[in-house]
């Protein structure tokens, strides 16, 4: 049976398979396979892959049965991956410890297993973690042909939010100057970079910034990176009129600082401005706050009204990508 592969040279294929992997697009119910020179991975949504990738229909052999957690356990447990690490949300101590037990026996790539310890607290919205295998909670993470190094201790950082990162980036052209306003590790800064954008990226989180700065540098973009340390609001008088693209991923409070995103924009500029909203009106706050504080300046108009995913019952996570024009 011929399958929707990702065709690639050998020695590009362990960077391809990681990147695949990260964004869940491997299909796990065929081998990865060599023949002609090429190498074929078989992927899931040929629809959510970027153009970069060379997309073949290809007869590839069915995968033989590795061990999953929820064999050994006969439920189905519920982590993410982040890296080769295994993130936990159990309140019970022994469950969580039988989970972790089988993830480490189990045939997934992990070596890593931490179960979440606290909700996430304060300005830099980090949170506590258990750590119930392996040596720390540092980890390095794969997305999208981008590498991050982070440790989750330290910084903020969601896995959940990969494929509204790539939506983001894939937006970008050669030559942009984006801001981002709240940019922890680089996430978005990162990939933007690598597209050719010019970017400034600031956090009042000392670490997050040399993760960003070390990031930088694994992805072979420093030149192309600025990363500060300092609150936005200080920052972003020197960069008046400054930026072609804003993200504002602070979705809680990032109304407060759409003042100083007005000072950043430049003539023609386009801000992603996330947002958490009761699912009754999820974007009506949003775009109201921005137009108080663009207009008359700026002409207002929201390009597209995207939700990125269920927050809480009855809320929802959403981003507004909205053009600003003079």
């Amino acid at each position: 049976m011929e399958v929707p592969c990702v065709r690639v040279e050998p020695e590009a294929g362990e960077a391809t398979r990681s990147t695949l992997a990260e964004a869940d697009l491997i299909d796990d119910d065929y081998e990865i396979t060599v023949a002609d020179g090429w190498l074929y991975v078989p992927v899931t949504d040929p629809d959510a892959l970027s153009s970069e990738y060379d997309l073949v229909e290809r007869a590839v052999d069915e995968r033989r049965s590795q061990t999953t957690p929820a064999e050994l356990l006969s439920f189905e447990p519920s982590y993410e991956r982040l890296g080769e690490a295994a993130l936990l949300d159990e309140d019970d101590a022994e469950r969580a410890r039988t989970i972790a037990d089988a993830i480490l026996e189990s045939d997934l790539p992990v070596d890593t297993v931490l179960n979440k310890a606290s909700k996430v607290k304060g300005e830099t919205r980090v949170r506590d973690w258990e750590l119930l295998a392996g040596e720390g909670t540092e980890v390095v993470h794969r997305e999208y042909g981008c590498e991050f190094a982070l440790d989750l201790a330290e910084v903020y950082f969601s896995p959940r939010l990969a494929t509204e990162r790539h939506r983001v980036a894939e937006q970008v052209t050669e030559g942009e100057r984006a801001f981002d306003m709240f940019a922890g590790v680089g996430p978005f800064v990162i990939p933007f970079a690598k597209r050719g954008a010019d970017c400034v990226g600031v956090d009042v989180n000392e670490t997050a910034i040399d993760y960003l700065r070390e990031n930088a540098r694994r992805n072979g973009i420093e030149d192309r990176v600025a990363p500060i340390c300092d609150d936005v609001r200080e920052v972003a008088p020197d960069y008046e009129d400054w930026a072609d693209r804003i993200v504002m991923n602070l979705p809680h409070s990032a109304d407060a600082f759409l003042e100083s995103a007005v000072t950043i924009a430049g003539e023609d500029c386009t801000l992603h401005y996330y947002d958490i909203q009761h699912e009754d009106d999820p974007f009506g706050p949003g775009e109201r706050a921005i137009r108080e504080a663009a207009e008359p300046e700026y002409e207002v108009t929201v390009e597209t009204r995207h939700t990125v995913r269920s927050y809480a019952p009855h809320e929802l996570n959403v981003c507004l990508d909205v053009r600003l024009e003079q």
